[in-house]
């Protein structure tokens, strides 16, 4: 079935008691049941579902939309475990099961985790996958510092954030670059720093060189230009300035300096203000 695990746009081939019958590509149907009808469908109106399986293996369509497709990854929470896998919240009335064999580690339930909405091709069901090392690979070795990429930050380590790169490597943002919240789940806009020999890559959350600065600088000029003055300066302490501007020091006074030479700020002893 083709439509498996995909958001699709269905028209309506028949009714019953149940609800209404849907046609698939392949000419066959599936059921919408009647709680997501609002009685004001007619046959061949096309409604856009979401076409699964329901508690007893059957396909069924429903309305609400998934937090992935078939093939797509999302961080998710953990309800339950039990002795044959856990079973996550992907915002449907079935929770989505991993089987313990497509954990990549142990999961427990209240917690997040990287997961892949597979078809498990023996019992032609969805299932999730946390063994992301099994569908990514190593960086390109043409990649280049600085190159935009999209990131999935998806666990955080004492080391600091690993990212699913663009769904398809493995990323790593230091713990002691980031001044800004980065939350579990998100997606986000990131910035190479190198390739490492093992295919994986270093990320930062700003652009590199003068694009860092620039920004940085903007972002400064824009509260001045709502504050009018700020109370920080070169002797700040470094918390107060991430807590202020999400940068760190070492950007701060870069970016200041830059906004003195352009003649935009006054950098005075207790702060900084609008020329």
């Amino acid at each position: 079935m083709k439509e498996l695990g995909q958001i699709s746009r269905l028209p309506i081939n028949r009714f019953t008691d149940f609800g209404a019958y849907l046609e698939l590509e392949s000419g066959e149907e599936v059921l919408l049941p009647k709680s997501y009808l609002t009685g004001d469908e007619r046959e061949d109106d096309y409604i856009q579902v979401f076409v699964y399986t329901d508690s007893e293996d059957r396909p069924v369509a429903v309305t609400e939309m998934p937090r992935l497709i078939l093939d797509e990854w999302a961080v998710l929470d953990v309800k339950e475990v039990t002795s044959f896998g856990a079973f996550l919240d992907w915002g449907l009335p079935k929770d989505l099961l991993v089987p313990n064999s497509e954990m990549g580690k142990n999961m427990e339930a209240g917690k997040r985790y990287l997961v892949r909405l597979c078809m498990d091709y023996r019992s032609n069901r969805l299932i999730g996958s946390s063994k992301h090392r099994d569908f990514i690979g190593p960086a390109p070795e043409d990649i280049q510092p600085g190159e935009e990429v999209d990131g999935l930050i998806f666990e955080k380590t004492d080391l600091g954030f690993k990212v699913l790169v663009d769904d398809e490597f493995e990323g790593l943002i230091y713990a002691n670059e980031v001044f800004e919240d980065l939350k579990i789940g998100e997606r986000r806009k990131l910035f190479v720093k190198k390739r490492r020999e093992d295919g994986k890559l270093d990320l930062q959350v700003l652009p590199t060189g003068r694009v860092k600065y620039e920004e940085g600088a903007e972002k400064i000029l824009s509260l001045l230009k709502e504050k009018s003055f700020l109370p920080l300066h070169d002797k700040s302490d470094p918390e107060e300035i991430k807590k202020v501007l999400s940068m760190s020091k070492k950007h701060f006074k870069q970016c200041i300096g830059q906004l003195y030479k352009a003649r935009e700020i006054q950098i005075l002893e207790d702060g900084i203000a609008l020329a």
